[in-house]
């Protein structure tokens, strides 16, 4: 079946515009112009709009979206099952999330006790959920699964004061890397503090921490654009300059 720009719009409950503007930048081109100069739309272009709005769902910016689907490897029937699992693992997360606001509900009625942790387990699973799917299979080549686990448990074992600390010290790293950053200097003081915090931080995750694991850490933040986009969110060239200052600070390269 073909379908015009108004029909396709309707069929996926997206705007003309935005199909329009799919057209434009490459990532979803009609099969045809009608002999009125109309875009025609078949069933290779309806199934990939469909990928895309999967992608869309899971939060994938379009540029990214882009590059997946139009790549010459990209496999349709690969990437339902991928989609398939990711919206399970979502799933998971919600029933969770739902089960410790029951949980609470019960526990303020007076029906049941709950404990501080308790209340934190749908937070803490969703994280390590999160964690999993974003950078799951990159963790697990560098570092062996048991490590990746005992991470994951020490995680899940925080007291809420060990939870706010974490945070605390996340936030802490980003401020003073931000700061040391601006002396163009991994070596500095305050360059040596940030890894130092850094340190900290990886401890309430890390079952045992070794120097050359952080510095190996530390290069994942280069080679991996989700990583490097994290920290240059700071500025472009911190997630450099965050690693060389770990180099300095572990004396590992």
């Amino acid at each position: 079946m073909e379908y015009t720009v108004q029909k396709l719009g309707r069929l996926a409950g997206i705007s003309t515009r935005t199909l329009r503007y799919y057209d434009e930048i490459g990532i979803l081109k009609p099969a045809r112009m009608s002999s009125s100069g109309y875009r025609i739309y078949g069933e290779a272009e309806v199934n990939r709009l469909q990928q895309i709005l999967f992608y869309r769902e899971l939060g994938l910016k379009l540029d990214r979206i882009k590059e997946i689907v139009t790549s010459p490897s990209f496999d349709a029937a690969k990437a339902l099952k991928e989609h398939r699992e990711q919206l399970l693992n979502r799933r998971k997360q919600l029933d969770q999330l739902i089960a410790n606001v029951e949980r609470t509900i019960a526990s303020n009625e007076g029906r049941t006790k709950m404990t501080d942790r308790e209340k934190f387990e749908g937070f803490k699973q969703q994280f390590i959920d999160d964690n999993e799917k974003k950078y799951g299979k990159e963790i697990r080549e560098k570092y062996d699964a048991d490590t990746v686990n005992k991470s994951n448990e020490k995680l899940k074992n925080m007291t809420q004061e060990q939870y706010e600390e974490v945070t605390r010290l996340a936030e802490q790293v980003n401020s003073t890397l931000g700061e040391a950053f601006k002396t163009g200097d991994p070596g500095s003081e305050l360059a040596q503090k940030a890894a130092d915090l850094h340190k900290q931080w990886l401890s309430y995750y890390w079952h045992e921490y070794s120097k050359e694991a952080h510095a190996g850490l530390a290069q994942i933040y280069v080679d991996d654009e989700r990583f490097k986009a994290h920290y240059d969110a700071i500025q472009p060239g911190t997630a450099e300059f965050l690693r060389d200052a770990i180099y300095i600070y572990t004396g590992m390269k």
